[in-house]
């Protein structure tokens, strides 16, 4: 039976806003539990690999709460943080003026910024429609949703539209692992173990039981690795993670 918020067809939009306005304010602590705190570690390989240097401009598409957004931002990007659900980006934008609050110090009896620290712009917007011009930006990253788009082709496509030449693509998403052994492991947990974590602390295990959904559908690393180099991207990888349970993809624009 397939899942009550998957679908192939254009009204998957709608389903999966309808899923993240569900789980926003436990997204975070779940995805700490179902992936042991590793998610973190693999988000900051993604914005290690953005090479962030003086003055570049970040675009982190489908931001969601903004785990990737802080990252590039920490390293002294000027960052745009996009994403469709507006109950994610509240949570983004709360974590934010938290962040920004506590940078703030007193200065004969006034506050202000601590140097150096611009939080991440978070808007609105789809990731297949991205409301930006072409050869805007250093890097665009997009960390757990290229799977949930009506077409990931097509995300991939705005990824490079948008970026400038020389700038790096960088994709962080669930994979299929190499091994089938491993893969049928990896597949159980998240066919048992994660929606039980999703109905424990969420009370809701269709929510995460749409992960594995999702995947089945998805054709993962070695496709987008095979998309970007359809578009010509140079130093295209593919970083696996877990053996392949996770994966980053990544490519550069030509200059």
């Amino acid at each position: 039976m397939s899942n009550v918020f998957y679908a192939p067809d254009e009204s998957r939009a709608a389903k999966v806003n309808d899923l993240f306005a569900r789980i926003a304010r436990r997204y975070d602590l779940i995805n700490d539990l179902q992936s042991f705190g590793l998610h973190r570690r693999w988000k900051r390989r993604v914005a290690e690999l953005a090479r962030i240097e003086p003055g570049a401009r970040a675009l982190d598409l489908c931001c969601g709460t903004g785990d990737i957004s802080f990252a590039l931002v920490q390293r002294g990007a000027e960052t745009t943080g996009l994403d469709f659900s507006p109950p994610m980006l509240e949570v983004a934008k709360a974590r934010s003026r938290k962040t920004e609050a506590g940078r703030q110090k007193p200065i004969s009896g006034l506050r202000r910024l601590a140097s150096g620290f611009r939080p991440p712009n978070f808007i609105q917007g789809d990731a297949l429609q991205i409301p930006f011009p072409e050869n805007s930006y250093d890097v665009v990253t997009v960390g757990y949703g290229l799977r949930n788009l009506t077409s990931w082709e097509r995300g991939v496509d705005e990824m490079f539209r948008v970026a400038k030449p020389g700038a790096r693509l960088i994709v962080l998403d669930f994979g299929k692992p190499p091994n089938a052994l491993w893969r049928a492991i990896y597949f159980a947990h998240l066919r048992c173990s994660v929606p039980l974590i999703g109905l424990l602390f969420c009370g809701n295990a269709s929510a995460y039981a749409y992960i594995l959904e999702s995947l089945k559908n998805y054709p993962a690393q070695l496709a987008v690795a095979e998309k970007m180099r359809a578009l010509k991207l140079a130093n295209v990888r593919v970083i696996n993670l877990l053996g392949g349970a996770m994966a980053i993809n990544y490519g550069e624009k030509p200059v």
